[in-house]
């Protein structure tokens, strides 16, 4: 670890992934009792970027205006999580939730309270579970709904300075066949991420003991 960058190496990478897929699978469970469908959430990948580099990542790839849904968190580690999807996803994903019988007003008018509640439930699922597998837990705020472009969602409370880093999970979402993609981002400092790092090392200690 050298100046204001943070890495990990190949094994801590697979801890890492684990812990996040374990967790967003406890958080597919989760939906899938809220919504009484089947719901398969996947993570092809997870990376620690700096947040320009996030920002350029999701604007390279979403042309469309973004909607996020973003929740503090704190504890060994604290942050920002923001569960990420490009505007015209965020409506597929809320008529996925509500069902195809409710009109486009109606849609239109529930599809920020729908999406709190989708990002809370995913969010709270995928960071308490990576917490409790840590042997921690996070205390997380109310969801609240933004929208704009991705320098804005990364930006938000300062420039996108370099010593914040954001741990950034690519999700694929299934939910009654549609197929929404979307973006999970934790904001964290760094004494935060070097403290995350810590708990994993921590984590796989136990594993490689067996005391897990």
């Amino acid at each position: 670890m050298t100046g204001s960058t943070i890495t990990l190496d190949e094994l801590e990478r697979d801890a890492l992934t684990e812990l996040v897929n374990i967790g967003v699978s406890r958080a597919a469970a989760s939906l899938r009792k809220m919504v009484n469908k089947q719901v398969v959430l996947s993570v092809p990948s997870v990376e620690i970027v700096t947040r320009k580099s996030a920002a350029s990542l999701i604007g390279q790839r979403e042309s469309e205006n973004l909607i996020a849904v973003q929740q503090q968190f704190e504890g060994p580690f604290s942050g920002r999580a923001l569960l990420i999807f490009p505007e015209s996803n965020g409506l597929s994903l809320v008529r996925a939730i509500v069902g195809d019988e409710m009109g486009e007003a109606e849609l239109v008018e529930m599809e920020e309270e729908a999406l709190a509640e989708t990002g809370n439930v995913i969010l709270n699922g995928c960071l308490g579970s990576m917490a409790n597998m840590l042997q921690h837990t996070l205390k997380m705020s109310l969801p609240g709904v933004r929208r704009g472009d991705s320098i804005l969602l990364f930006g938000a409370g300062g420039g996108l300075d370099e010593e914040s880093f954001v741990l950034f999970l690519y999700i694929n979402f299934s939910v009654r066949e549609r197929d929404i993609r979307g973006y999970v981002a934790m904001i964290m400092d760094l004494p935060s991420l070097e403290k995350l790092k810590q708990l994993i090392a921590g984590f796989i200690d136990r594993v490689m003991t067996g005391t897990e």
